[in-house]
Parts: C-alpha cells; structure tokens; sequence
C-alpha cells in the first residue's frame, strides 16, 4: 500500500470514527506506529485533521456545513435544483417544518426571502440562518447527533407535538410504493411527529432515492402530498406516483 493509499484510509476512517488513537489507526491500515505518525503528520498539515496526544481528530467542517460528513457533496446539482424548485412551491407568509437531510439544506439555502418563520432539528439550517433579521428560526430541543448536527430523541420529538406549521418538508433513505423509508429509528420518530405537525406534506428525493429502501420505514404514500425531485428520477415511478394523487414537481 502506498502512502497516499495509507492516507485515504486514515482520513476516512477518522470521518467515521472522529477520533482514533495510533494504534487503532495502525491496525486498520496494516502499518507501524511510527509510519501511521508521520501520515498523520502530513495530513495534519493539510488542515484535514488535528494530531491530539496519541492519536489524532477529524477536524470539523466549515459551519455552513456543520458536520455533514460527506453526503452533502453527493448529486449537488440535483440538490440544489430540488431546493430552488421547492423553494417555490412556498407561499410568503408560510411557517415552514424543515428537517435535517442534506436535500432539506439545499431547500432552506432559497427559503429565505419567503418565509417568515422556520421550525427545524437541524443546526446547519439553524445556522445557516443566524446572522439574518428577516426571518424567525425555532430549534426543537434534545440531544445532539454530532456527525449530522440534527437534534433527535425524546425532547425533539416533544417540541414537534406541540406546535403546527403549513409546510413540512423532509427527506429520507429510499421512496417505493411501498412508502418513505430512512435510515435511523431516532430520525424517524422526529419526522413522524413533523408530518403530524403540518398541513402540507414535502418530501425532497434526489433520483438516487427512488426505488431505494432504507433500513426502516418512516411512512406510506398516503402521508405524502408534494414530491419534488430531479430529472434523472425514473419516469415509471414518478407516473405510479402520480396515479395515487401525490403531485410530483420535477426540477430542471
């Protein structure tokens, strides 16, 4: 294995794991200590990590990111048209659910001059809109999943049977027929308790998702009145979704 190979499996498993001491990094690359430290030495000089006593630590991203990992740099471009088209369907004046995928981040990055108030478990979006006066950001509470910056278990799952909003707009892991499925069973209770809270129901799928299921299920078609997805989603599905009265808004 080369050294650069060495280094990409280090850096990769440190985003996974966060942290991991020399030895753990040894073992999983197959190589001595002291050749793991001098990897980590160069890739500490790249800004990707931090060497700590003994090991090292992934270095957080960027805050308009938080802590995404690397989905938000998957299908960008079907994102961000996702966000815009959603964007859109979004009446002035609406009170807005957004939860945490990173679809949903695309959508909030063009809600801004629409709505006035947002209501979300999801700090990037939270912080996406911190140093703005324009509009009104309402965090539910609970404990913090650190990798994605999403609020989750029983005190964010409270806060959402308490209030009401026009929109919801969601993601997930996979939409067949069958229904929305995601990945976590803590998500998913949060985002059961977001539809329940709002009049309207959007799902945002990039076409990645469609025909996918997830580990779990989150919900049928019948929850499901908007979907917003790319031009590359399959054109069967879409008709069969159509067929059971759910609008479909492909972006371009």
């Amino acid at each position: 294995m080369s050294a650069e190979q060495r280094q990409q499996r280090i850096a990769a498993y440190l985003h996974k794991a966060e942290f991991a001491s020399l030895e753990e990094l040894a073992r999983h690359v197959g190589a001595s200590v002291s050749t793991v430290r001098r990897d980590l030495t160069t890739l500490a000089a790249t800004g990707s990590l931090r060497r700590t006593h003994g090991g090292a630590r992934l270095i957080p991203a960027p805050s308009e990111e938080f802590a995404f990992s690397s989905r938000n740099t998957h299908q960008l471009e079907e994102k961000d048209a996702i966000g815009r088209a959603c964007a859109e369907l979004i009446q002035p004046g609406q009170s807005i659910i957004l939860d945490a995928g990173t679809t949903i981040y695309h959508v909030a990055r063009h809600l801004e001059e629409r709505v006035p108030q947002i209501i979300t478990n999801s700090l990037p979006v939270a912080n996406l809109f911190g140093a703005t006066n324009r509009l009104e950001v309402i965090v539910s509470g609970g404990v913090i999943y650190p990798r994605l910056g999403v609020l989750v278990g029983p005190l964010a799952v409270e806060a959402f049977t308490k209030i009401h909003a026009d929109v919801a707009i969601l993601s997930g892991g996979g939409l067949t027929l069958g229904g929305v499925s995601n990945s976590h069973g803590l998500l998913i209770d949060i985002q059961r308790a977001m539809i329940k809270a709002a009049h309207r129901v959007i799902f945002c799928f990039d076409n990645t998702k469609f025909g996918r299921q997830s580990v779990l299920p989150l919900c049928g078609l019948d929850c499901i009145d908007t979907v917003v997805t790319d031009a590359k989603a399959p054109r069967e599905l879409v008709a069969q979704l159509r067929k059971k009265n759910i609008e479909v808004i492909v972006a371009r």
